[in-house]
């Protein structure tokens, strides 16, 4: 800390009344020992950094803090004015202000020692030496901790182990997270854990700053009473902490009233409240200790899936519409830039099909970018977007964007493990690391691998328009099962993706292809919504409930809709579910029925080719779905059953039929 702080960096009389002219002053002391290259680019930084949250805390604390390319090192600068600034804090102006600088690609070791910093923030011993200090040197040591204040903080007198919690003491873990990583992350952790001592109250913290952050063991979790999530960012692995009270807040929250925090999840416990198990992004649950490859590999891919689906969506549907107003010449259309008529269709359609044809473009690289960002996280959507770029120039297509992401991936990984020296640590991630994966990137792309991959996807577009008679059908049988199997889950997104892919160049067997894909996926909804109808009894109260929502999410193509039949009873709803997608994928190969849009349900029948035949195939695999799902619950019983609450008639006046109990 003490190369972070010296006595230049120490404004005992900061001469400013906003918070805007205290971070220019503190600002530019740090130029003026090279420790900032740019003023007004550091000051931008500092103040996107202030527009996300302000970072004024209880206390007459101020903290503004950013990570920047153009800081050179790690620096803290402190600063006190005659009068208050306003930095936001609930309790009014602070009087001591904090501007911490750190690079873009500050090393874990800094980190740590600014969190610490952020951590003694919470001692009012350590705050009341800073307002009586009156020398920048013996200020700057009493920051850095070379000294210390005349009354030792609480946690640096406890010398004697602390006793054993009672058996039946609360026990509470916490994540805290903040958009920077350096300052609130720490201070809420503090703050937690010291008000869990006061209540007596076990509390364990996970702080998920830029510093990385350590697990709580899994044990600590399984044992913990209740939750509490003090963030402005996603809560990495979430999932670990479901099932359990949860109270779930802002940092800021867990800085200023965290006794009231640790009481509300008190309150939620006695009152027996849970959560529902929790998933995050796929960058955010990747590469989990103990993962083998393939699952790895799985969430890498998804993480990709997931993020190209809103481009699909938005492009295609724009395309779709294009085409549905200005016919199937509208691709031959002029650019809409040099030619638009306000008063003709024609020209409304020709815009919607362009800006829908640019929204698709980026279909590849961003398939790319995210695969890459799943795996190495932001250093690796640089060379991912390179990558899928490159796939789209020399005609490699979907399968290229897969290739290029995992190269992109996977060249960032292979960097990141080398050790630099610290002078290059700061440029790492703004300069070296996308010069060099992407650089590796392109040389793979373009020489090695993407010619290969082109001709393979030549090959499958081919083989695609090719498609008739037997093999159509047996290829909308394998993707009605892929569709149906998990209800949205990673076979369901391969075989959308199969099908979108092929959109990006799209022939005859491309649209059959997507036409049987969105057929088969909104069979599973409409069979489970229309089996409550037929024979509600073999349905719980909740289930028909949602069934009425079934229809609804069917109807728009949303597979997930049969998601809560199929995790009440999976070994009857998946197979039927499965049959009725099959069956429906085969006939609508069978009826040559084509889609040239990649989402919308029934809301695109208009874009359908063979539109009757289309909604013929629909109807049958729903009546198979729905027959076997009747017929298997009716063989097994529906153990559990109660009359009144599932709201059988006469059940309350004891004239309801008796409903059998079964295991």
């Amino acid at each position: 800390m003490s190369d972070m702080i010296t006595a230049d960096l120490v404004d005992l009389d900061l001469a400013a009344e906003t918070k805007e002219a205290a971070a220019r002053s503190l600002a530019e002391r740090m130029v003026a020992l090279g420790r900032v290259t740019d003023l007004e680019g550091f000051l931008a930084d500092v103040a996107a950094r202030e527009a996300q949250m302000p970072t004024g805390l209880d206390g007459g604390i101020g903290i503004p803090h950013c990570r920047s390319e153009h800081v050179t090192e790690p620096t803290l600068a402190f600063g006190r004015p005659a009068g208050g600034i306003d930095f936001g804090a609930p309790d009014g102006p602070a009087d001591l202000i904090f501007l911490i600088a750190a690079p873009a690609g500050a090393d874990d070791a800094h980190l740590t020692i600014l969190s610490a910093l952020a951590r003694r923030l919470m001692d009012p011993d350590f705050t009341a030496a800073l307002r009586a200090a009156t020398d920048p040197a013996a200020t700057a040591s009493l920051i850095s901790g070379d000294t210390t204040p005349g009354t030792p903080a609480p946690a640096e007198t406890a010398t004697e182990p602390e006793p054993a919690p009672a058996p039946d003491v609360f026990r509470v873990v916490a994540v805290t997270s903040c958009p920077t990583g350096i300052a609130h992350t720490y201070m809420a952790a503090e703050a937690l854990e010291q008000a869990g001592q006061g209540e007596g109250v076990e509390v364990v913290v996970e702080p998920q700053g830029s510093a990385g952050f350590t697990r709580i063991d899994p044990a600590i979790i399984a044992a913990a009473d209740g939750v509490i999530f003090a963030h402005d960012v996603p809560v990495r692995e979430k999932e670990r902490f479901a099932g359990k009270p949860t109270v779930d807040v802002g940092v800021k929250a867990g800085i200023n009233r965290p006794a009231e925090l640790i009481a509300e999840v008190r309150d939620k416990a006695a009152r027996g409240e849970t959560t529902a198990p929790a998933t995050g992004s796929p960058v955010d649950e990747a590469g989990a200790p103990g993962e083998g490859y393939g699952t790895k590999l799985r969430k890498w891919l998804m993480s990709g899936v997931s993020y190209m689906v809103p481009f699909v969506a938005a492009g295609g549907l724009l395309i779709a519409l294009g085409f549905a107003i200005g016919g199937y010449t509208i691709d031959k259309a002029p650019s809409v830039a040099e030619h638009f008529v306000w008063t003709d269709s024609t020209s409304w359609a020709a815009l919607l099909f362009q800006v829908g044809g640019l929204a698709f473009s980026f279909l590849v690289p961003v398939l790319a970018g995210y695969i890459a960002y799943g795996m190495a996280d932001r250093p690796g959507l640089v060379p991912g977007f390179v990558g899928g770029s490159i796939a789209l120039t020399i005609n490699a297509g979907f399968l290229g964007g897969l290739a290029a992401g995992l190269i992109a991936g996977g060249t960032v990984m292979a960097i990141q493990r080398i050790r630099v020296p610290a002078a290059l640590r700061g440029i790492m991630p703004v300069v070296v690391i996308p010069l060099i994966s992407s650089a590796v990137v392109g040389f793979l792309m373009f020489l090695v691998v993407g010619k290969p991959i082109a001709e393979l996807q030549k090959a499958l577009t081919d083989w695609l328009s090719g498609l008739s008679g037997t093999n159509a059908i047996i290829l909308g049988v394998v993707l009605g099962l892929m569709m149906c199997f998990d209800l949205g889950g990673p076979l369901n997104k391969v075989a959308y993706a199969f099908a979108v892919g092929g959109l990006a160049n799209p022939n005859e067997g491309s649209l059959k292809v997507m036409a049987a894909v969105m057929a088969a996926g909104m069979v599973p909804p409409l069979a489970m919504a229309l089996a409550t109808v037929v024979r509600g009894a073999l349905f719980t109260r909740t289930e028909r409930e949602n069934g009425k929502a079934a229809w609804v999410l069917g109807g728009s193509f949303i597979t997930e809709g049969a998601i809560p039949f199929a995790a009440a009873d999976p070994l009857r709803v998946i197979p039927s579910a499965m049959a009725g997608g099959a069956v429906t994928g085969a006939l609508s190969m069978l009826f040559e029925c084509t889609l040239r849009a990649p989402h919308g349900g029934i809301f695109v029948l208009p874009l359908i080719g063979n539109p009757v035949l289309y909604l013929i195939a629909i109807l049958a695999g729903t009546a198979v779905s729905t027959a076997l799902v009747v017929l298997l619950k009716g063989m097994g019983g529906r153990g559990g059953k109660d009359p009144v609450r599932d709201g059988v008639p006469g059940a309350e006046s004891g004239t309801a039929p008796k409903v059998p109990v079964s295991a």
